[in-house]
């Protein structure tokens, strides 16, 4: 058997602001999820975002600390078109989220944004530009 890709764990100091942040990029978790010390979001293709909170993970590694500054991991979401990357930036930033890097057109073909979710892991933004042959 070999293993396969299955979902991402991260650590959520504030359970309910995780969630709040994730369902208004349109991740869906269960009702009252913000309550649990566990949750899970279905990805496309079968995946899993999965939060723990940080009591959880600490009832099986005692020694277990959150990292000093931001986090140290980065997801990236593909938007429909470059527009939606500004759309979606500012209206998390018009919330009251980080964004640390404005939607900017990459070198590499990519209209880009990077935000922050409230424990400081990146999630970025990103769609082919038009005629980038993406």
């Amino acid at each position: 058997m070999t293993p396969r890709f299955d979902a991402i764990g991260m650590v959520a100091s504030d359970m309910a602001a995780s969630i709040a942040f994730y369902r208004r990029l349109g991740f869906v978790f269960p009702d009252g999820a913000e309550k649990e010390p566990h949750t899970e979001a279905g990805l496309p293709g079968g995946l899993r975002l999965m939060l723990d909170s940080e009591e959880v993970v600490r009832s099986f590694d005692p020694e277990w600390r959150p990292a000093a500054g931001d986090g140290r991991i980065a997801i990236a979401l593909l938007c429909e078109s470059p527009a939606e990357v500004d759309s979606v930036y500012q209206d998390m930033v018009g919330a009251g989220y980080r964004g640390p890097r404005k939607p900017w057109d990459a070198v590499w073909g990519q209209r880009y944004a990077s935000l922050l979710d409230p424990d400081g892991n990146g999630v970025d933004l990103f769609a082919p530009l038009t005629g980038a042959g993406q």
